[in-house]
């Protein structure tokens, strides 16, 4: 065995911590310490080890090659750390942290959560609503839900498909009425959100149907911004049949001319290698939910009326 003292264990938590953020200024909120109390921790570490991990102005720094190296191991390490410890607290229950889609969580994960957790009740589910890339390396997260492209590639990760994708015009009932054909549809006061602005067109390739000039546009930030408008009459959106089954389902929103399955669906998002029976418990309800899903409705009309 070495001779060399391990590197202080309350410095290797701190630059961590900088690591992920890439911020002294969010490292220290998330630490509860002060900025110059992460900054020395991080001066610390490089003394004890000898090696340079971050430059650069104390107000910007960067990671050094090395520092991104050693960030890089330290997050999965530090997850299993966190993990051996709960597991050994009598009676503590095993907390997964799932990053989700906003929309998905409100309109098809939270409503059969109660189904996971009656089955699983030593594991709670904290969601963190996200629509942005995850990078393992940095996000925390033990899996995260997202709509994945057949051409995307996620570094490290393992990636589980659970449920199809389905996209179709949506609208409320009393507008809807006035439009009796896909051409009409397509001529009505467009709803978009912010996050997929090629919503229309990629719903017309695929339902073969013209898109003449719009009209009128109006975009959300949010998809659960769009499905609301929509539910009030501002226009139609295209929207995936997961983030309104439960509107059509009640009558808030009708979908005559049903839905395209789209090439690409929604999967659950893991570390690569990292095995934990909480987070595959969790994979495979999603799987299940998936397959029991309800299957988006079929047109009552055909594309011409």
């Amino acid at each position: 065995m070495s001779g060399r003292a391990p590197p202080p264990l309350n410095a290797l938590r701190t630059f961590e911590v900088f690591g992920r953020h890439r911020s002294m200024t969010r490292a220290a909120a998330e630490l509860c310490v002060t900025h110059g109390a992460v900054s020395r921790q991080i001066a610390a570490l490089q003394a004890s080890l000898g090696v340079t991990l971050v430059t650069g102005p104390r107000h910007a720094l960067t990671l050094t090659d090395a520092g991104a190296q050693l960030a890089e191991r330290l997050t999965p390490a530090f997850v299993v750390i966190t993990d051996a410890v709960e597991g050994v607290r009598p009676g503590a229950a095993r907390e997964i942290e799932i990053s989700c889609l906003g929309t998905f969580a409100l309109k098809w994960l939270i409503p059969r959560l109660p189904g996971f957790l009656e089955t699983h009740p030593e594991v709670r589910v904290r969601l963190s609503e996200s629509y942005a890339t995850v990078d393992y390396r940095r996000d925390r997260f033990d899996g995260a839900i997202r709509i994945v492209e057949p051409d995307q590639i996620h570094a490290r990760t393992e990636a589980t498909r659970f449920l199809a994708q389905y996209q179709g015009p949506v609208g409320a009932p009393a507008l809807m009425v006035g439009l009796p054909t896909l051409e009409a549809v397509a001529r009505a006061p467009r709803l978009r959100s912010a996050t997929f602005r090629r919503a229309w067109p990629a719903w017309s390739e695929l339902a073969g149907v013209a898109l003449p000039t719009a009209t009128t546009e109006r975009e959300f930030a949010h998809n659960h911004s769009l499905v609301e408008a929509a539910i009030s009459g501002l226009g139609v959106a295209i929207a995936p049949w997961a983030f309104v089954a439960p509107d059509v389902i009640a009558g808030r929103l009708t979908a005559p001319f049903g839905f395209v399955e789209r090439p690409s669906w929604f999967a659950f998002l893991r570390p690569e290698g990292r095995r934990d029976a909480a987070v595959d418990a969790f994979r495979d309800w999603l799987v299940a939910e998936g397959e029991r899903s309800p299957p988006p409705p079929i047109p009552s009309t055909g594309p011409g009326g």
